[in-house]
């Protein structure tokens, strides 16, 4: 296993969009480990530099680095070998820091949950203190951060072209799921050769449903591993954490959005503990938790949890 180090830069950055056609800036074998550097922010939400510390390489995306439709800061894409289309790459996400100090949350009007309900826009800075995890909201709020990348990705299939960074999809993208933190895993069903991963859209915390489009939007630093899984062919992201496992729908219709997870959860228990559709339905109404991932991205977001514990009652739910 090899370690590496994925800087942000106008070289390994790409602004607002995922591109079955980008180059990779970093090649790894299956099973390396890769820390990434993320930034994050539109020049109109740079705070003030003699109060906070801003990533030097920030201002030089900004100048350099094409602006596609949407707003994320991606690093990557990075090519890992043995990463075959109609198969699966691992994603295990080891650990999740600050880089900053300081984070911003936006209000816009027509968009978030409440679209209808604020004319004006809003726009703050969080100071963000590493040394205690916590992050200080205008009203004196001192708020617990749990760090983890809203956007985490691989290459679109070759069809769909370019595509927004705005709207996931069955590559990943802009997940904005808050269990994706230090020690989860993510599945990624793999659509070109080396699954081309990036990630991004770093939040300091994030309630589920991001009902007013942004998190606490910040600079963070992960280490990944990457694993290809030739094993695996199933066609939409999962994840895992320690103690339970995820499934996930995308859709612009909520209801939808469920049917998708809730029918992968049904498949799911069959491949972990081989229980019958039928069996598998009852367990998700009695056991398995759906929450909103989130509200706000185009197609919202559904993940259903149901815990290790439940779905192997005689093994050790790690």
């Amino acid at each position: 296993m090899t370690h590496h180090h994925l800087k942000a830069g106008p070289e390994t950055c790409h602004w607002g969009y995922f591109d079955p056609r980008l180059k990779p800036v970093l090649a790894i074998k299956s099973g390396d480990e890769v820390t990434v550097d993320s930034v994050s922010g539109n020049p109109e939400f740079m705070p003030d530099p003699a109060k906070f510390g801003i990533p030097p390489e920030l201002k030089e995306i900004h100048a350099r680095t094409e602006h596609g439709p949407g707003p994320h800061i991606l690093t990557g894409p990075i090519f890992v070998e043995g990463a075959t289309p109609g198969r699966v790459l691992e994603v295990r996400i080891l650990d999740v820091s600050l880089r900053q100090n300081w984070g911003y949350n936006v209000i816009r009007p027509l968009a978030g949950a409440l679209p209808d309900d604020f004319d004006e826009q809003r726009n703050i800075f969080i100071p963000l203190d590493k040394a205690r995890m916590v992050g200080t909201l205008p009203w004196g709020l001192e708020l617990e951060l749990a760090p983890f990348f809203g956007v985490m990705g691989v290459a679109p299939p070759e069809g769909w072209g370019r595509i927004t960074s705005i709207v996931p999809r069955a590559m990943g993208g802009n997940l904005d799921n808050k269990e994706l933190g230090a020690g989860a895993t993510l599945y990624l069903p793999v659509f070109r050769e080396g699954a081309l991963f990036s990630c991004g859209d770093g939040h300091g915390v994030q309630g589920d449903g991001e009902v007013c489009v942004t998190a606490i939007e910040t600079a963070l630093q992960g280490r990944f591993q990457f694993i290809a899984r030739n094993d695996l062919t199933f066609t939409y992201p999962r994840a895992e954490t320690a103690t339970h496992y995820i499934t996930m729908g995308m859709d612009p219709d909520l209801d939808q959005c469920t049917v998708m997870a809730l029918r992968d959860m049904l498949v799911l228990l069959g491949e972990k503990a081989n229980l019958s559709r039928e069996d598998a339905y009852t367990l998700c109404s009695l056991a398995a938790d759906v929450r909103v991932t989130q509200l706000v991205n185009g197609s919202k977001g559904i993940h259903v949890m149901i815990a290790k514990s439940i779905v192997h009652p005689t093994k050790d739910a790690a």
